[in-house]
């Protein structure tokens, strides 16, 4: 692990009330960047695909990162991947990047199928891991997150929106505003067109759109519920591909212990993109458009307080930030290097989304038809 500089305990008075009021669990997401290490860690990328593309381009915007290296199947993919992005070091397989001495950090963008044997094979190589989400299963995902631990190497998913400052604010500011929610309800749905895109194919995400855009719904319920909620009920149906028998399409509906509820659309089929949230309670109601990927900045969300339907009262919230929150992940990451607190909750947060995740993948499954 790597020592700070006196300068990064700096943090400015606002940032400080910020992070007081959240609490440890969301931290990560208002990190300053001045929290960053000495010298920036060095990162690696397992894949090449599109997500690999706009990683790479993220990396290199990040404060406290550096792009260092890329592996593939295939050493003649590597190198197009390298020299597009002006990489320094192209591996034909990810074992032998994992094993050089050119990288602190690996960003793991393979098919879910595969994740866990890199994801355990870095931490083996004492290299911190940012794993693409989401994972084989709960089982899975511990085995992962343990093997971190035991290598002293940092973990986090690859889930952007919780790096971003609003979701900080919303924290914040959510029991004062509209009280402990009693419904969370989330969509994410955009349309896959191309058979041959790899989340058409079960092998290799075998939960298609629950896993895909589910992880979303997921996490915006384990971000957002009350501290220690537990899941007393779950219902969940899907509907598969014809041709590749890919889930495509994913909805339900989860009771907690609290007595509040998290319903939940997502799905490869919409012809209009949707990412909206809208978090109610008692004292009033906070919606995002999109909830998923910031659209522009300040990044906008609406509080209610009362009233209904359209005339009723609302109020347009903003918060700017200067990077988006795929770049600011790195950043938080560089932070939670050496702090185990930081790394602790980075590990609760992805456990629950996952075990979360597992609940209605497995109701879904015992509510398909033949």
């Amino acid at each position: 692990m790597k020592s700070q500089n006196k300068d990064s305990t700096k943090v400015d008075a606002g940032r400080r009330k910020i992070l007081e009021a959240v609490g440890a669990c969301a931290v990560a997401s208002a990190i300053s960047p001045a929290f960053a290490a000495d010298r920036p860690l060095r990162w690696g990328i397992v894949g090449t695909g599109g997500i690999a593309n706009g990683m790479a381009s993220n990396i290199k915007r990040a404060a406290g990162a550096e792009l260092a290296a890329v592996a593939s199947r295939k050493l003649e993919t590597a190198k197009e991947f390298a020299n597009k992005h002006g990489v320094t070091n192209a591996f034909g397989s990810w074992s032998e990047m994992l094993s050089s001495n050119t990288i602190d950090a690996v960003y793991v963008a393979t098919p879910t199928s595969v994740r866990e044997e890199v994801c355990l094979a870095a931490a083996a190589h004492g290299k911190h891991v940012l794993g693409e989400k989401p994972f084989a299963n709960l089982p899975s995902l511990r085995r992962i997150t343990a093997a971190c631990r035991k290598n002293g190497v940092g973990f986090m998913d690859g889930t952007h929106f919780v790096h971003h400052p609003r979701t900080a604010q919303i924290k914040a500011t959510l029991r004062e505003k509209i009280g402990s929610p009693w419904t969370i309800d989330s969509t994410f749905q955009f349309r896959i067109t191309d058979a041959d895109n790899i989340r058409m194919d079960p092998d290799l995400e075998p939960y298609g759109a629950i896993g895909d855009a589910g992880w979303y719904n997921m996490r915006a319920a384990v971000e957002y519920t009350a501290p220690g909620v537990k899941i007393i009920g779950v219902d969940a149906y899907v509907r598969r591909d014809q041709k590749t028998k890919a889930v495509i399409t994913g909805s339900g509906v989860i009771a907690f212990s609290d007595g509040s509820t998290n319903t939940w659309n997502c799905g490869f089929e919409s012809a209009v993109g949707n990412m909206d949230l809208r978090l109610s309670g008692p004292s009033g109601q906070f919606s995002l458009r999109d909830f998923v990927v910031t659209q522009g900045d300040p990044a906008e969300y609406e509080y209610r307080k009362s009233g209904f339907g359209a005339n009723a009262p609302s109020e347009r919230l903003q918060v700017p930030s200067a990077k988006p929150g795929a770049v600011l992940m790195f950043e938080n990451f560089a932070a939670m290097v050496g702090n185990s607190e930081l790394f602790e909750a980075s590990v609760a947060a992805s456990e629950k989304t996952q075990e979360w995740l597992d609940a209605i993948w497995t109701k879904a499954m015992k509510n398909e038809r033949s």
